[in-house]
C-alpha cells in the first residue's frame, strides 16, 4: 500500500518509515527540507504539489508538529499549537480535494490530553481530559488545549470517504540516537536515573515495534470482526504504565546500573533547564491504557516495561557496537 507521512523526519516518523518500507510498502514523507528519495517538500500549511501524493494513497499518517522537547515558553507553546493545527488543516483539505482519497487518516495526537492523576488509569471511554486539575502548573492546561485543538481540527475536516483516527500516543521507546530512551539511558548510566519528585507519577510508554504494529492494525481494520470501523481517539500506549520510580528502576536494571540518585522538583527544574526541555515531561502523571486497541483484539508483543527495557537496551548496545 502507499503510505504518506507528513512530518515523517522526526524520531517517530523514522521508526514508521523504516518499518513500513522494510515491509514492502510505498512510503512518501512530506517534509520542509526534502533531501532523500521518497521525500517531498511541503510547508505544513498551504496546498501545493505535495497534495498529489495524498490523492491515490491508501493511508495518511500525519505526524507534523513542532517538537515538545523544548522549554515551554509562550512562543514555543504557540508554535506547538500553530504547527499542529495548521498542518492538520492542510492534510484535511488535501484529502477532501482528492479524487481518490485515502481509506484511513491516522492523525498523531498525545496522551497528554488526559488529566494528571494517580488514582486510576485513563482509557478512551472513562479517562479524564485534563486542563482543570488542582495543584499543577497553570501552563500544563495549555498542553491539553493543544491536544484538543489538534484532534478538533481533524474532526472538522470534511472527509466522508476517509476513516479518521486520532492517535493519543504515549512516549515511543526505541534505541535510536536522540530519542526519549536515549536521553533516559544517559541519565541512568550516569547514576542519575532515580525517582523524580518522589517518583509516584505514572509513565506511559509504547515499544517501537508495538507502535508500528498498532498503526498497521488500525490502518488495515476496516471492519473489526463485524463490529464496525474503528474511528475517533485511540490510545497508543502499552497496557502496563507504571510509576516513574519503578520505570527508572527497571531501566537501570536493564543497563546494569544499581544506583539511581533521586531528584527533587527543583533539581528537576534545573536539569530540564540545562537540557532545554520542560519538567512537564517528567512530572505529569500520564496513566494511560489502550482500552480500544485491546477491545479490538490487538495484542502487544511488549506489554510490560522490564522486558521491553531489556530488549531496547540490548538493541541499543548492539547498535553502538556497530553490529547489525
Amino acid at each position: 500500500m502507499k503510505v504518506v507521512i507528513p512530518g515523517g523526519t522526526g524520531q517517530v516518523g523514522a521508526i514508521l518509515d523504516r518499518a513500513l518500507t522494510a515491509a514492502g510498502h510505498d512510503v512518501v514523507v512530506l517534509t520542509r527540507r526534502p533531501v532523500r528519495e521518497r521525500e517531498v517538500g511541503w510547508d505544513g500549511e498551504t496546498q501545493g504539489a505535495w497534495s498529489a501524493e495524498i490523492d491515490g494513497s491508501d493511508v495518511v499518517v500525519n505526524l507534523a508538529g513542532r517538537s515538545v522537547n523544548c522549554r515551554y515558553t509562550p512562543a514555543n507553546l504557540r508554535a506547538m499549537m500553530d504547527s499542529r493545527v495548521r498542518s492538520t488543516r492542510a492534510v484535511g483539505q488535501a484529502i477532501a480535494a482528492a479524487a481518490r482519497p485515502p481509506r484511513v487518516w491516522l492523525q498523531m495526537s498525545t496522551a497528554t490530553v488526559y488529566a494528571h492523576r494517580l488514582d486510576a488509569p485513563n482509557d478512551e471511554a472513562t479517562g479524564l481530559i485534563g486542563g482543570a486539575e488542582p495543584g499543577v502548573p497553570g501552563y500544563w492546561a495549555y498542553s491539553v488545549e493543544i491536544a484538543k485543538a489538534w484532534e478538533r481540527e481533524q474532526e472538522r475536516a470534511e472527509t466522508p470517504r476517509t476513516r479518521k483516527i486520532a492517535l493519543r500516543t504515549a512516549m515511543v521507546m526505541s534505541p535510536d540516537r536522540g530519542g526519549v530512551l536515549d536521553v533516559l539511558l544517559r541519565l541512568a548510566r550516569l547514576g542519575l536515573g532515580g525517582p523524580v519528585a518522589g517518583g509516584a507519577q505514572y509513565v506511559s510508554w509504547i515499544h517501537e515495534h508495538d507502535f508500528v504494529r498498532a498503526v498497521e492494525f488500525l490502518a488495515g481494520q476496516d471492519d473489526l470482526a463485524g463490529r464496525g470501523e474503528l474511528a475517533g481517539p485511540v490510545n497508543l500506549a502499552a497496557p502496563g504504565p507504571l510509576p516513574q520510580g519503578e520505570f527508572m528502576r527497571a531501566l537501570r536494571a536493564a543497563c546494569g546500573m544499581p544506583v539511581g540518585l533521586p531528584a527533587t522538583r527543583w533539581m528537576a527544574e534545573l536539569g530540564a533547564y540545562a537540557l532545554r526541555s520542560d519538567t512537564e515531561l517528567l512530572l505529569k502523571s500520564r496513566r494511560v491504557v489502550p482500552g480500544r486497541l485491546l477491545e479490538a483484539g490487538f495484542t502487544f508483543e511488549h506489554p510490560h516495561w522490564p522486558e521491553a527495557a531489556a530488549d531496547l537496551v540490548r538493541r541499543a548496545r548492539t547498535a553502538r557496537a556497530g553490529r547489525p
